[in-house]
C-alpha cells in the first residue's frame, strides 16, 4: 500500500464542485420559478430529469481529461497494453451482445410457433444463469489480490460497465420508475422522492470522481477500512469502519435479495421464499468462487442484460404513444396531456364517490381498533361460518379457496392486528385524497409559497425534504464501500478517473429513461385504463392482482367502471409489468424479469463481497495479509460471505420494507459513517485518529437514532407524542443530520490536544 500523498488540483476541484452545486441544489431551490416551457418541455422538469445529468457527466469527463494530462502516465499498465486489452475484450462483448439479441429473437419466434410461456421463461433464465455461472467458475481464484481487487487489471471502460451494473440495483431497475410514477417531480404526502433519486444517484458520482476514488486507488487498498487504518493507524479506525461497512451493506443487500425473490418467483412461479433461495445460488457462485475477479466480469455482462431489458419496453411505449422510439427526447409532450387528465380526474364526481367509499372503509377499521381482540375474534368466526356453509375443509371451489386464504391472512394476534389495521386505515385515508395520494407528475413541490401559512409551510417542507434526500443520496454515493472499492480494480489512478466517467455514462442511459417510463405508463393508465368497465380490463391486471400484492383494484363506488383512485399500483410493479402494458411479446417480459434479476444479483454480489471482506480481512485478520496467510484469508472471507448471505436471505423473507426505502436508508448511513472522516482525512493533514473515530461514531449514532426514534411503533412503545421530526425532515433523509454531526465532530476533535495525528498518507 502506498503512503505518499496524491497531489490535489484545488482550483479545478473547487470550480467543478461549484458547477455541480449550482446544477443540482441551485436549480432545484429555484425550480418553482423556472416555469417556462422550452420545445414543449417544462424547463425545471427537463433540467432535473436530464439536463443536470449532462452537466454531471461533463464534470467527471473534464476532471478525468485534465488530471490525466496533468499527471505523468503511471507504469503499472501502459496505454498500448490497455488498448490491446480493450480490443480483445470488445470482440468478446460484441459476441455476447449479439448472442443476447439472437436469443430474444429465437425465443420470440418459438413462442409464436407454440412454445409454452413456461418454457420460454425457463430457457431464458437458465441460459443467463449458466453464463453467469461459467464466468464465476472461470474466474475462481485463491489469490488475495485477484479475490479482493481483481488483480488491479480491469480497464476503465469495462470497470465502468461492471460499476454501472453494481450500482443499478433492484432499486434503480425495479423501483425507480415506479417511484417516479407515484411521486411525480418531488414526492407527495410528506414523502420526498421523485426526481431527487435521479439527481442524487447521478450527482453523487461527481463527489466520487473529485473527492474520493482517485485517492483511494492511489493507496492500493483492498477494502475501505484499509484506508482508515492506513491513514489514521491503530485498531479502532479499522474496526469501526468495518462495522459501519457491514451495517450499510447488510441494509442494502436485504433490499437486493428481496428483489431477487420477487423476480425469481414471478419468472418461475415458485413461492417468494423459494425464489430467494434460487436467486441466492446465482449470487454465491460468482462472489464465493472468484471474489472481485469473477464478480467484475459477471457484472459487465449483466449490465447489457439490464440495459436492453429497460430500454426495449420504454422505447416501444414511446413509439406507440408519440411515434418516436427515443423516449428521453419524446416523452415531454405527454406531460401536458397528463396534466389535463389529472385535472379531469380530480374534478370527477365518480372519483369523489370513490374517495367517500375509502373513507368509510377507514372508519370501519377505526371502529375495529377500539376493541381489537373482539373484532379479530368476530371476523375469524364469520369467515369460518361462511366457509362451513360452502362445505368446510372439503370444499374446493374458487370462492372457498379465497375464504381459506382470507382466513389464513388474518393477523395472528392483537399487536399484529393493531399494526395492520392502523396501516390500512392510513392507506385508505391517503388514497381518499386527490389522485389517490399520488403526486401530480410535473408539480414542483406541494403547497404554495405565495399562499396561506399552511400552504407556505407545506411548500417549505416539500422543498426541504427534496433537497435533504438529494443530499443524502449524493453524499451516500461517495461513502458506499462496495462502490468505492470497484475503483481500486483499475490498473492506475488515471484509469480510475476514466472509469468513473464511463460508469456515469452507462448509468445515465437508464436514469434518463426512468422518468420517461413513469410518464408513458401514467399516460397509458389515465388515458386507456381509467374509465373502462371492470370486465373489459386487460388480462395482465387480473394476473398481477392474483400473483402479488403489487397491484390491486376494486369497485369501491359500485359503478362497474375503473376509476383512477380504485387502482393501486406498487412502485415495484411498473417496470416488471411494462412489456405487458405495452402489449409486447412474452419474451420481452422474461427479458425484463431477467434484467431485474441481473440488477439485484450484480449489486448483491458486490455487497456480500464487501461484508465478507470486512469480517475476514478487517476484523479477523486486521488487514495483515502476508503471502503465507493469503489462502486462509480468502477462505475465511468466503465462509463469512456464505453465512451473511443466508442471514440476509432470512431477513429479506420477512419483507421488512420496500426496496426503495431500504436502499435510501443505506445511503444515509453510508454518508454519515464514512464521508466526513474520509474526505477530511484525504484533504486535511490535520485530521487526527481521535477525530476520525469520533466522527464515524457521531454520524452513525445520530442517523440511526433519528431513523429509529421517528418510527410510530417505537414512539408508541416509549409513550412519545408527535412525529419526532427535526425541521420536518423525513427519516429516510436522516443522513443529513449524521453528515453534519460528522463534519462538526471531525473538525472540533482535530483541534483537541489529545488527538493523535498519524500516518499522513492521503
Amino acid at each position: 500500500m502506498k503512503a505518499t500523498p496524491l497531489k490535489h488540483n484545488g482550483p479545478l476541484i473547487w470550480g467543478l464542485l461549484i458547477l455541480w452545486f449550482l446544477a443540482s441544489f441551485g436549480v432545484v431551490f429555484f425550480a418553482r420559478d423556472l416555469r417556462i416551457a422550452v420545445a414543449g418541455w417544462p424547463l425545471a422538469f427537463w433540467f432535473s430529469a436530464q439536463g443536470a445529468l449532462l452537466i454531471f457527466l461533463c464534470i467527471v469527463v473534464v476532471f478525468a481529461v485534465v488530471e490525466n494530462r496533468r499527471h505523468a502516465p503511471e507504469p503499472a499498465l501502459g496505454k498500448d497494453e490497455i488498448a490491446l486489452t480493450n480490443r480483445a475484450l470488445l470482440g468478446r462483448f460484441a459476441v455476447l451482445i449479439a448472442g443476447l439479441l439472437l436469443l430474444i429473437l429465437i425465443l420470440g419466434l418459438a413462442q409464436r410457433w407454440g412454445l409454452p410461456k413456461g418454457w420460454v421463461a425457463g430457457i431464458f433464465l437458465s441460459i443467463t444463469l449458466v453464463v453467469y455461472t461459467v464466468i464465476g467458475v472461470r474466474g475462481r481464484t485463491g489469490d488475495a489480490s485477484e479475490y479482493f481487487v481483481a488483480g488491479r487489471r480491469i480497464p476503465g471502460l469495462y470497470n465502468g460497465m461492471a460499476t454501472a451494473a453494481d450500482w443499478m440495483s433492484a432499486a434503480s431497475f425495479i423501483s425507480l420508475a415506479g417511484g417516479l410514477y407515484l411521486q411525480g417531480f418531488s414526492g407527495s404526502g410528506g414523502q420526498p422522492g421523485g426526481l431527487a433519486y435521479v439527481l442524487g444517484w447521478t450527482g453523487g458520482f461527481c463527489l466520487v470522481a473529485l473527492l474520493v476514488a482517485p485517492y483511494l486507488r492511489h493507496l492500493e487498498i483492498y477494502t475501505l477500512p484499509d484506508f482508515f487504518s492506513l491513514r489514521f493507524g491503530g485498531r479502532w479506525p479499522r474496526w469501526i469502519a468495518a462495522m459501519a461497512a457491514i451495517l450499510v451493506s447488510f441494509t442494502y443487500v436485504v433490499a437486493q435479495i428481496y428483489g431477487v425473490g420477487l423476480i425469481t418467483s414471478r419468472l418461475t412461479g415458485v413461492h417468494f421464499e423459494v425464489g430467494i433461495l434460487l436467486g441466492l445460488g446465482g449470487v454465491l457462485v460468482c462472489s464465493f468462487l472468484g471474489g472481485m475477479r469473477a464478480v467484475t466480469w459477471t457484472q459487465a455482462v449483466q449490465y447489457w442484460v439490464m440495459i436492453f431489458a429497460f430500454l426495449i419496453p420504454v422505447s416501444w411505449l414511446s413509439y406507440q404513444q408519440t411515434g418516436n422510439p427515443f423516449a428521453p427526447i419524446a416523452y415531454g409532450r405527454q406531460l401536458e396531456k397528463i396534466e389535463l387528465l389529472e385535472t379531469k380526474i380530480i374534478n370527477s364526481p365518480a372519483e369523489k364517490a370513490v374517495a367517500q367509499g375509502l373513507l368509510q372503509r377507514a372508519a370501519v377499521l377505526d371502529t375495529k381498533l377500539q376493541d381489537i381482540e373482539q373484532s379479530l375474534q368476530l371476523e375469524r368466526q364469520e369467515l369460518r361460518a361462511r366457509l362451513a356453509k360452502r362445505g368446510g375443509a372439503k370444499a374446493d371451489d374458487e370462492e372457498s379457496n379465497a375464504l381459506r386464504r382470507e382466513l389464513a391472512a388474518l393477523p395472528r394476534d392483537v399487536n399484529a392486528a393493531r399494526e395492520r389495521w392502523t396501516q390500512q386505515s392510513q392507506d385508505y385515508r391517503e388514497r381518499a385524497t386527490p389522485l389517490g395520494g399520488i403526486g401530480r407528475q410535473s408539480q414542483i413541490f406541494e403547497g404554495d409559497p405565495d399562499g396561506s401559512a399552511v400552504e407556505k409551510k407545506q411548500f417549505d417542507d416539500s422543498r426541504n425534504n427534496f433537497l435533504a434526500l438529494m443530499f443524502c443520496l449524493m453524499v451516500g454515493t461517495a461513502g458506499l464501500p462496495h462502490l468505492l472499492i470497484r475503483y481500486c480494480t483499475t490498473p492506475s489512478v488515471a484509469e480510475t478517473r476514466t472509469s468513473v466517467a464511463w460508469s456515469l455514462f452507462f448509468i445515465s442511459l437508464l436514469y434518463a429513461s426512468a422518468p420517461a417510463l413513469a410518464v408513458l405508463v401514467k399516460y397509458e393508465v389515465m388515458a386507456h385504463l381509467v374509465g373502462q368497465p371492470f370486465d373489459a380490463l386487460p388480462g395482465w391486471m387480473s394476473q398481477w392482482a392474483k400473483e402479488s400484492t403489487l397491484l390491486s383494484y376494486s369497485d369501491v363506488n359500485h359503478d362497474n367502471i375503473l376509476q383512477f383512485t380504485e387502482l393501486k399500483i406498487g412502485p415495484d410493479l411498473l417496470m416488471l409489468a411494462s412489456p405487458e402494458i405495452g402489449g409486447l411479446p412474452y419474451v420481452v417480459s422474461v427479458l425484463v424479469a431477467a434484467g431485474g434479476l441481473a440488477a439485484a444479483l450484480s449489486t448483491a454480489d458486490g455487497l456480500l463481497l464487501t461484508i465478507g471482506n470486512a469480517l475476514a480481512h478487517d476484523i479477523y485478520f486486521q488487514g495483515n495479509t502476508t503471502q503465507g496467510r493469503a489462502m486462509r484469508h480468502v477462505m475465511w472471507s468466503k465462509f463469512a460471505l456464505l453465512v451473511v448471505a443466508l442471514l440476509a436471505a432470512y431477513v429479506a423473507a420477512q419483507r421488512p420494507a420496500g426496496i426503495l426505502y431500504l436502499v435510501s436508508a443505506s445511503f444515509s448511513l453510508a454518508g454519515a459513517a464514512f464521508v466526513p472522516a474520509m474526505v477530511m482525512g484525504i484533504f486535511w493533514r490535520g485530521t487526527t485518529r481521535y477525530a476520525a473515530v469520533s466522527a464515524m461514531l457521531a454520524g452513525l449514532t445520530v442517523t440511526t437514532f433519528y431513523m429509529v426514534s421517528t418510527k410510530p411503533a417505537v414512539r408508541h412503545l416509549l409513550g412519545l407524542t408527535g412525529d419526532g421530526l427535526w425541521f420536518g425532515i423525513q427519516p429516510v433523509s436522516a443522513g443529513i443530520f449524521g453528515v453534519a454531526a460528522g463534519f462538526a465532530v471531525v473538525i472540533l476533535c482535530s483541534f483537541l490536544p489529545s488527538g493523535t495525528n498519524s500516518n499522513q498518507c492521503a
